[in-house]
């Protein structure tokens, strides 16, 4: 009997372990194993996504068929692309074929909950089909069914000996907000008009469709302006320096001026139509009236301070002192005169072909930390003042902003500014970009203005994204988790009136590209689900599940980003008895904490964190590293003792 009992468990475990052999490594035909799904990631969180039963494979030759007059030629050529680098099928277009792999279907009659950026996209074992009442969200729904494939659909070669298979999906999905945006800063340090595209073929992966690029700043002036030539011989070039910005000797007279850039007007238009073929608008700024120390440098005579002949596009040395917080004392007059007539005609001249090179509706003019310490002692501005009934200098700064307005709106276009705008009045017709919190937001759209919500807390992606000793020095830190609690429409706002949100990447202290994407990806990943994903689909377990899943995704497409989710959060204090205590606490879950102050590089056999931790009496280094079971999975983070109790202070 007992022999009977063993005989038939064995045949039981070989069958089973046969059928797991059979699901796992089914070979199909030419003895490729087949690829199992990935697991459903998608960034953003769809509105709607029903998980069926089956998968898809993809097919050794691959028709994509569209409805007949539809224009998704650009969603076809982006489909075709990615599947083909990949996988190495042969992709085409024959929209008389019987059974097509991928239709992509332009509604005759509008979907009303699709509005113009929402799709459909059903996959079924024999056929993938997208939907939309526009070409942008045949677009869209593209970028979600890329991140059903396998992770290895991001390699930037074939992948060999594999199936691609995609779970079968009912997916509804439509954004929240139209105006999804990254600010990319060109102005502080140059990036080119390549890496301009490589930014934004990265951010439409997440469904963001606005670039705002910070054109001009202290540190450089990007854009052709045909008639005004030293605003790009003179003010696109500073002195090379490398190391923390803001502490920077200032530069010699001798020493070369050779480090920046500019695009031509050529450059702008091919970025533009890059864009636009991505369904992406490219919103432009012209910083003003402070924040233009490049424009004075190659013009003096906008300037209202004796000596401007002498001022030099900034190359990271200390111009402005915060020690009082905002709007700094300037040690250098980076504003325009607003009292100079010569400046609103510049500015007419410049945005006269800004108007005419980016199609977006709205232009950008700045206005935010103008200094006034310089204003307040100018004869010119105090005669302003007295012409104009102007009783202090937020008047004076909303004197020229309405000005300036009014430029922009004879261009066609529409007036946007940072919320400093809103200190002494503002036109009503002016849209603000809300960064100082989202109270000057609110306060904005409760007044009826347009508001695009982008505050510091939130989505700030120049700010430290882990501890101090791992990141380029910045005044201010914002992990994944505060970026993923951003909501653009609170409930105390006017709803109607928040057209959008968006996050900011200044680069003063990013100096190369690799380290613009380091700083964007996984955050941006939050700020895509906030600004696109309803309030009540986001998830922060479900979110870090995806954002890893997309690690691995950006680890083949070979987009660098920033894996501080596995580092801890370093707190520090004083005890009762002022002891120095130290606590860890991992950002996500699941994690495990292993230290030394011996010196030596820990692992997951040294003391495991578990409370507080008080220095040995003479140590002098705290090592950590983070593990997931018995794999590290976290950078090893190494702080001298005499660090931790500065902190402490």
């Amino acid at each position: 009997m007992k022999k009977l009992f063993l005989i038939i468990s064995c045949c039981i475990f070989t069958a089973n372990l046969y059928a797991q052999t059979l699901v796992n490594e089914t070979e199909i035909g030419d003895g490729e194993p087949a690829i199992s799904p990935a697991p459903i990631a998608i960034i953003p969180e769809p509105v709607s996504l029903m998980k069926k039963a089956g998968t898809f494979t993809l097919p050794e030759n691959v028709t994509i068929q569209t409805t007949k007059g539809g224009d998704v030629k650009q969603a076809i050529i982006y489909l075709t692309d990615r599947i083909k680098t990949a996988t190495g099928k042969f992709v085409s277009t024959a929209n008389a074929a019987n059974h097509p792999t991928i239709k992509l279907i332009l509604n005759t009659q509008p979907d009303a909950q699709l509005g113009n950026e929402g799709y459909k996209l059903n996959v079924n074992p024999t056929q993938i089909v997208i939907t939309a009442n526009k070409p942008a969200g045949i677009f869209w729904g593209a970028q979600s069914l890329i991140q059903l494939f396998p992770t290895e659909i991001e390699s930037k070669e074939v992948v060999e000996h594999i199936k691609w298979k995609v779970p079968c999906v009912d997916v509804v999905d439509y954004p929240k907000l139209g105006w999804r945006g990254l600010m990319f800063d060109v102005a502080r340090h140059f990036f080119t008009k390549d890496e301009v595209k490589q930014f934004i073929d990265n951010m439409v992966r997440y469904k963001f469709n606005l670039l705002h690029l910070h054109l001009a700043d202290d540190e450089g002036w990007r854009i052709e302006i045909k008639g005004l030539p030293k605003l790009t011989e003179v003010g696109a070039w500073s002195v090379k320096k490398v190391g923390t910005f803001g502490d920077f000797t200032p530069p010699t007279a001798d020493e070369p001026r050779t480090y920046g850039g500019f695009y031509t007007q050529e450059d702008i238009k091919e970025l533009v139509q890059y864009a636009q073929d991505r369904f992406v608008n490219i919103l432009p700024e012209i910083d003003v009236p402070g924040h233009s120390l490049a424009i004075i440098a190659s013009y003096p005579e906008l300037s209202c301070t004796p000596g401007a002949e002498n001022y030099k596009v900034r190359s990271g040395e200390k111009i402005m002192d915060w020690s009082r917080g905002a709007p700094p004392i300037a040690l250098v007059d980076n504003t325009l005169c607003p009292a100079n007539e010569k400046v609103y005609s510049f500015l007419d001249t410049v945005l006269t072909q800004v108007a005419q090179l980016f199609p977006f509706e709205y232009i950008h003019m700045g206005g935010d930390e103008a200094p006034h310490n310089f204003w307040e002692k100018n004869d010119q501005v105090k005669a302003l003042m007295q012409r104009e009934g102007l009783k202090t200098i937020p008047q004076v700064q909303a004197y020229f902003e309405k000005r300036v307005e009014q430029i922009v709106i004879a261009k066609g276009k529409k007036f946007m500014g940072w919320d400093e705008i809103l200190e002494g009045g503002v036109s009503p017709t002016a849209a603000v970009m809300s960064w100082r919190g989202m109270k000057y937001g609110i306060q904005a759209a409760n007044d009826k203005h347009n508001v695009v919500m982008s505050p510091t807390e939130f989505a700030y992606l120049d700010y430290m994204q882990a501890d101090p000793i791992t990141e380029p020095k910045v005044y201010a830190s914002l992990r994944l988790n505060k970026a993923y609690q951003f909501n653009p429409v609170p409930a105390s706002v006017n709803a109607q009136y928040v057209i959008g949100g968006q996050a900011n990447l200044w680069t003063e202290q990013i100096f190369n590209f690799r380290q613009v994407q380091y700083m964007v990806w996984p955050r941006a990943f939050a700020i895509s689900e906030s600004v696109w994903s309803p309030v009540e689909k986001k998830n922060w377990s479900n979110f870090v599940d995806r954002t890893e899943e997309h690690f691995k995704r950006l680890d083949l497409a070979e987009i660098k980003y920033s894996p501080a989710i596995y580092d801890p959060i370093i707190n520090v204090k004083r005890s009762p008895d002022r002891q120095l205590m130290i606590e860890l606490t991992p950002e996500i879950d699941g994690l495990d904490i292993y230290y030394s102050f011996d010196n030596s590089t820990p692992d997951r056999f040294y003391p495991k964190y578990t409370s507080a931790l008080v220095p040995p009496k003479d140590a002098s280094m705290l090592r950590i590293i983070t593990y997931r079971g018995k794999q590290p999975i976290g950078r090893l983070i190494s702080i001298p003792v005499t660090d931790l109790q500065k902190r402490s202070k």
